[in-house]
């Protein structure tokens, strides 16, 4: 599949290198989650390499979210919190700036990095490991590269690393009946929904002519049952409405005919494309999702997550065939993803079918001429709201999020609600229908244990994961926000460095001297500290 926009790909080919590297601490992925990880065990003295798997650092926080999604502000603490005061240092404020311009937060993430001594590698794309009694030895990318370390850290959205270190994890959602949790499984949509009657048949009122693109012929599911399903992913867009905006481009293989059900939406008097638009700084806005059809590509990234599948007890040679079919599967879904969101934009701006006071409103936006460069303007980074989950000896659940109670081994805080986007569009008596969206807040602050970071016993004993973790699928839907990924990446990399210095596995580090360590360094973890109840 060619690239949509010119200059913007999932996959960078890397020169075959051969770089055979050796450090107390490998990070895989450089989200800002593996930034964190890096730095936290390179400042407490440890040899660190960060492999990134494109050509840059900070993962979604530095490639397109600009507004954070925060929760409760005090919760906040540890490198996150320096984080964002940093962004404020850089706007010329004293005040912690939650909101950030992307070529700021990934400034201040390179400066954090080459301040710390991390050796950061880019282009890196994991296509083997070996591993011997129990314990990651080794990690190989696709430039020839081979990487080892005392101990492992996966900071990637999609917890490929963990996955090939044959590491328990689910993918999609579990039914309700799993943990007991009310929000599992399939479950109606009051947000982001359709508020307006549409016909979603490509011949209106006639089922046979088939369905319009982007709704599924999957039933709607029972509330409660469990699939595969993640919900859905999109480009959170650092745009503007100066002068200097530049219009919406059209992508290669741009089709107008997979828009036909929002013109209907539209024709009959709901327009909300900018309901979520939100000033970042100066001019620059985030633009995110908004209401029933909108840049969401709902349906279009169920085979992302498992795509890179490696097994440690294949050759070399087939876990890298087999990795490279993975990246390949992950860059059509990428394309389309800029296909289809891009064209959105481009057919809201310029397609005649659709009222001049629609196309006026579009066009007041354009994207932001000091963001991504080299990459027409648009995000290099897709938005993974959701993808693997790691299975350990603790999954945090629906009942971590509603009640009072605190855990043991706190590593950090989530404050934000339940944050699940629609899995799937289904007609119901004849109209489309959007499924699977969840927005439920906490009773307090989430305390997320130490446990869900590491694999459950018997598993590999040198690897942490920091994006990936152990959640379910409506737990994880608060714990997936960029602050948090930072306190957790922080976390990693404190325990890392511990393990590292002693020896033990991950599972054996000493919470009472992680927990000193991390509120040494500003970390918050108790809801207690905080005030409780939101």
């Amino acid at each position: 599949m060619t690239s949509p926009l010119p200059g913007l790909r999932y996959h960078l080919p890397s020169a075959v290198t051969s770089r055979e590297t050796s450090a107390d601490v490998v990070v895989y992925g450089a989200t800002s989650g593996g930034v964190t990880a890096a730095v936290r065990a390179a400042r407490d003295g440890h040899s660190v390499t960060l492999l990134a798997f494109d050509d840059h650092v900070g993962g979604l926080s530095s490639g397109g979210l600009g507004e954070t999604d925060v929760g409760r502000a005090s919760t906040v603490g540890g490198l996150a919190l320096a984080f964002y005061r940093a962004v404020g240092d850089a706007y010329g404020t004293a005040e912690v700036h939650w909101r950030v311009e992307s070529h700021v937060a990934e400034s201040v993430f390179r400066k954090w990095l080459t301040d710390a001594g991390v050796t950061v590698l880019h282009r890196q794309h994991l296509c083997g490991v070996a591993m011997s009694g129990g314990r990651l030895v080794e990690v190989r990318t696709d430039d020839g590269g081979r990487h080892r370390a005392k101990v492992f850290v996966d900071a990637s959205y999609e917890g490929d690393l963990m996955a090939a270190a044959g590491v328990s994890h689910v993918t999609g959602r579990e039914a309700s009946a799993v943990y007991g949790e009310p929000l599992a499984g399939v479950q109606p949509s009051s947000s982001h929904q359709f508020t307006m009657p549409v016909d979603p048949y490509v011949v209106p009122g006639q089922p046979a002519s088939g369905r319009l693109p982007g709704v599924s012929a999957d039933a709607y599911g029972k509330i409660g049952d469990g699939d595969e399903r993640v919900q859905a992913y999109n480009f959170r867009l650092q745009v503007t409405d100066t002068a200097d905006r530049l219009p919406y481009p059209e992508p290669d293989g741009y089709d107008p005919g997979r828009y036909e059900l929002l013109r209907r939406y539209v024709e009959a008097g709901v327009f909300e494309l900018y309901g979520r638009t939100t000033r970042v700084h100066g001019d620059v806005y985030d633009m995110n999702n908004h209401g029933a059809f909108s840049s969401d590509h709902i349906g279009a990234n169920y085979a992302w997550p498992a795509a890179v599948s490696l097994s440690s007890a294949s050759s070399p040679d087939d876990q890298a065939a087999a990795a490279a079919a993975g990246y390949a599967l992950r860059e059509d879904i990428f394309a389309d993803h800029v296909r289809y969101q891009a064209g959105l934009l481009h057919y809201l701006s310029f397609s005649r079918s659709l009222p001049s006071a629609v196309r006026s409103a579009a066009q007041a936006y354009g994207l932001a001429p000091g963001e991504f460069g080299e990459t027409s303007h648009w995000p290099h980074q897709l938005y993974i709201r959701e993808a693997r989950r790691m299975v350990s000896g603790y999954v945090i659940t629906q009942h971590d999020a509603s009640t009072f109670s605190e855990v043991d081994d706190p590593v950090a805080l989530a404050s934000y609600v339940m944050d699940s986007h629609n899995a799937k569009r289904v007609v119901v008596d004849g109209r489309p229908v959007n499924e699977g969206n969840v927005q439920h807040p906490l009773a307090a602050p989430l305390g997320v244990p130490y446990r869900a970071l590491v694999p459950r016993t018997g598993e590999c004993s040198n690897l942490l994961v920091a994006s990936a973790i152990s959640a379910s699928h409506v737990a994880f839907a608060s714990v997936r926000m960029e602050p948090v990924f930072m306190m957790l990446g922080e976390a990693a990399g404190c325990a890392a460095g511990l393990a590292a210095a002693t020896g033990s596995g991950v599972r054996d580090v000493d919470y009472e001297t992680l927990r000193k360590e991390l509120l040494a360094g500003g970390a918050v973890l108790s809801a207690d500290s905080v005030g409780g109840v939101r």
